[in-house]
């Protein structure tokens, strides 16, 4: 990955994260990794764990942020979490999968944030 690239995912990320925070959700854990793979960010907003993948664009030229979580994606996320879960001792909390697009203008400052809660 091109550090353009990994520039361009954190500081989507760090967006997203604040965006969560003014939004109410407590931010537990950002970039869990494990054998399985990597969580972007770990929330609780109440009594809900939330699992949110967060993907970021510069511009629409080659789809939306959100179009780029297909089913493998929605699928490697939900074996992670289930990890998370076992190793958190977290197995009796409700959870959910929300997905949070960032567009980025080609400045490098935020365009436009899209929160998708339940998105999976």
């Amino acid at each position: 990955m091109t550090r353009e690239k990994i520039s361009l995912g954190r500081s989507g990320e760090d967006a997203a994260v604040r965006y969560l925070r003014k939004k109410g959700l407590r931010v537990l854990e950002r970039n869990f990794r494990c054998k399985l793979g990597e969580l972007d960010v770990v929330a609780r907003e109440g009594p809900c764990l939330v699992f949110v993948e967060v993907r970021t664009v510069a511009g629409t030229a080659f789809g939306t942020a959100q179009e780029s979580v297909d089913v493998k994606k929605m699928r490697k996320v939900r074996q992670v979490a289930a990890y998370y879960i076992q190793s958190r001792k977290a197995v009796e909390m409700p959870v959910r999968f929300d997905v949070v697009a960032v567009t980025m203008n080609p400045d490098g400052h935020v365009r436009k944030i899209e929160h998708i809660v339940n998105a999976f």
